[in-house]
């Protein structure tokens, strides 16, 4: 091949900006002399996908990932289309049309569903809902009551932490950050005082890294309370905690915790262990909480113990997981919310590979593990994208002119890269008098024109 292998990328998020930076770096593709035209493209007029969508604005140093994935976006091989919706503006024979290869990164933005009565609740909220409010997702409705003066968050990883975090901050503290107007007006007129975290299994079981744990006790006003009854350790949770660094951290913070004396602070979040959800209690709308005491079974799994308690709660937030949801044209495993998928090579209902499809990032293995983790996963896809190269059809309209002139055909008013950087200096322009690095700029709508120009 003369020309660049060219390779469109669905889904500007950390994942997929690592397997364009992989392909730059691939030995196999300098040794050979190839070069390459990548193409990431976003259903958001912004990259950064969970960087700027799913990090909570109280954590800025997570936030700075977003200059790495910067460094990367600005390479001259490498080209971001924002909003440009797969499924809706393109489907996958178009993309195979522009491109040799196509690597789908588009996450995982449902929340894992929890079966038990009471669920559907008003009052009952997915985390992942709340997460997109609070960090102002375009496509998510500008107003959420935070209602109830207890309420209660289920799961035990950093999104559960995140979330109770929340919930439980002074709004005030968050005017630093880059949260819009109506979030922080929405965070300022909840009356909660407590904040009850259940996770069904132990101390030694939690999914939270230390630095999200001890973010919890460090907001002004908060006191994190953790009860004596719930440190059960078996041999399993001992061995862990014997050969895991962060599992022993963890431990030894929620042991310091449990055995302080009260502080008496106006607000309160609870971490309960060894409580697993039951039943979402109420009528008309959330009134309590059921969970069951649990025990551990010595292999680091649980058993109920038949005894039930009721907690009074007016809200609940799932936290339980995210899913990936369906992506048109290929297949999908429902049950774990992923493409089906062989070391990134996306698989047909027969379980072959189809030519010159991919995945990485969590629609290829779950929502697990850390950003961070998002670049060996993209390596083994990368890695089998090269040496598959020989194998899938060539584009047959492989020119970068031709794909945006289909898009300009279909109406689709894309945002280039020089169009993402004048929403940037927009966002920090808003933020420079108040002393914030940048306020978002919430609508879709506004996003758009303010980055194209048009403003």
């Amino acid at each position: 091949m003369t020309r660049p292998l060219r390779v469109g990328i669905v889904g500007a998020g950390p994942a997929g900006i690592y397997a364009a930076d992989l392909l730059t770096k691939d030995e196999t593709l300098a040794a050979s002399g190839t070069k390459l035209s990548i193409d990431v493209l976003d259903k958001l007029p912004s990259p950064y996908g969970l960087v700027r969508y799913g990090v909570a604005p109280d954590h800025p140093r997570i936030k700075q990932i977003q200059g790495a994935l910067h460094k990367i976006l600005d390479k001259p091989e490498i080209r971001f289309l924002g909003n440009v919706t797969y499924g809706v503006d393109l489907k996958l024979e178009d993309l195979r049309r522009h491109y040799d290869a196509v690597i789908f990164s588009t996450g995982s933005d449902r929340d894992r569903p929890l079966d038990i009565p009471g669920i559907d609740l008003p009052g009952s909220h997915g985390a992942a809902d709340f997460v997109f409010w609070y960090d102002s997702h375009p496509d998510v409705s500008p107003e959420w009551r935070v209602d109830g003066t207890s309420v209660a968050v289920l799961g035990a990883g950093n999104v559960a932490v995140d979330v109770a975090r929340i919930l439980a901050k002074n709004a005030d503290d968050l005017l630093s950050t880059d949260i819009t107007d109506n979030v922080h007006q929405g965070l300022k007129a909840k009356g909660i005082t407590d904040v009850h975290v259940f996770a069904r299994r132990g101390i030694a079981q939690g999914k939270f890294t230390p630095m999200e744990l001890r973010e919890l006790d460090k907001q002004p006003g908060v006191e994190v309370i953790v009860y004596p009854e719930d440190f059960e350790m078996c041999e399993a949770s001992l061995a862990a905690a014997e050969d895991s660094n962060q599992v022993k951290t963890n431990v030894k913070i929620l042991q310091n915790w449990a055995i302080r004396e009260p502080r008496g602070e106006e607000r309160r979040l609870h971490l309960h262990f060894l409580h697993r959800p039951v039943e979402v209690l109420g009528t008309d709308r959330v009134a309590g909480l059921r969970t069951e005491r649990m025990e551990l079974t010595g292999d680091g799994g649980v058993r109920g113990t038949g005894e039930f308690v009721d907690h009074e709660v007016q809200a609940v937030y799932r936290a339980i997981g995210y899913l990936g949801s369906p992506v048109a044209d290929l297949p999908f495993d429902e049950e774990r919310g992923v493409i089906p998928n062989d070391g990134g090579r996306v698989l047909d209902m027969d379980d072959q590979p189809i030519p010159g499809v991919y995945a990485t990032g969590w629609i290829k293995r779950g929502p697990v593990g850390l950003i961070g983790h998002t670049k060996g996963d993209a390596l083994e896809t990368v890695t089998n994208l090269v040496a598959d190269r020989g194998s899938f059809a060539p584009a047959e309209a492989p020119e970068p002119e031709a794909f945006t002139a289909l898009l300009a055909e279909r109406g689709v008013p894309f945002t280039r890269w020089e169009d993402w950087q004048r929403l940037e200096a927009h966002e920090e322009a808003l933020g420079e008098p108040q002393g914030r690095k940048r306020i978002k700029v919430r609508s879709r709508e506004e996003m758009t024109r303010i980055a194209r120009g048009e403003a």
